[in-house]
């Protein structure tokens, strides 16, 4: 049993949410909010898995309370139009609803919530379309998860299907997504594979050294060591961190 809470701020589309809901006897409603005070208040107790949260709220938007949503629980973006949000989830393959909510939709988001991960085709997921400095990206490894905007990735580093990705932050996520689909998506104008094994985004490196064996070292901010340069890609960087830096 899924208990579902349910955060919109207008009442008709809760109600319409709710009574769609009624034909799926694994979802229980066990709450709802309209405002970001009571949805803070809410999302604070431990009794829900699953949050159905609307993206634009009176007074802020659901980026506001993705941090007060409780470790573990799964959340599904309902949105009427924002194209913006849109785009960010996805991309990242974070499941949203579009108002008014169709039933057939809502009964593939609900097959997926309720089905074992054992049962899905261990795929890693698609590259998806092109993401900007703005966007917002869901970083998902395991139980933990977390929202970051691209510009705060600072290095992406390949083990084989999966990548760790270190924030400006100095935090640190490992998924499941490849390097490959990592630089087919990224702003090329700010990042670049520095390494066969590396992506870096060249706005967060605080400095660079090269020695005499013309070896290159990158300094990134969120990580304590730099970040080594192909010999063969030296040209092409110093080129793109010399445009950053004049268009700063």
């Amino acid at each position: 049993m899924l208990r579902t809470l349910l955060i919109e701020d207008e009442a008709p589309a809760r109600a319409d949410l709710r009574a769609k809901l009624a034909a799926h006897p694994e979802v229980a409603v066990v709450g709802e909010a309209a405002t970001l005070r009571t949805a803070r208040a809410r999302l604070a107790q431990p009794d829900y898995d699953l949050v159905f949260l609307d993206v634009q709220l009176v007074g802020g938007n659901a980026f506001d309370l993705v941090p007060d949503v409780r470790a573990g629980a799964r959340i599904v973006f309902v949105t009427a139009h924002d194209e913006y949000a849109l785009r960010a989830f996805e991309v990242n393959a974070l499941d949203y609803l579009l108002k008014p909510v169709a039933p057939a939709r809502l009964a593939e988001t609900v097959r997926r919530l309720v089905t074992p991960s054992s049962e899905e085709p261990d795929a890693p997921p698609p590259a998806g379309p092109a993401l900007r400095l703005a966007d917002i990206v869901y970083l998902r490894s395991g139980l933990s998860a977390r929202f970051a905007q691209v510009e705060q990735i600072s290095v992406i580093t390949a083990s084989d299907n999966y990548t760790d990705v270190r924030l400006a932050d100095g935090s640190k996520i490992f998924l499941r997504k490849t390097l490959k689909a990592w630089e087919d998506t990224l702003p090329a104008t700010h990042f670049m594979r520095v390494h066969r094994t590396q992506i870096v985004n060249l706005a967060r490196v605080t400095r660079y050294e090269r020695d005499s064996d013309e070896h290159t070292r990158l300094y990134v901010e969120g990580l304590a060591d730099p970040v080594p340069a192909s010999r063969d890609r030296w040209s092409g960087l110093r080129e793109r961190l010399a445009a950053l830096r004049t268009a700063s």
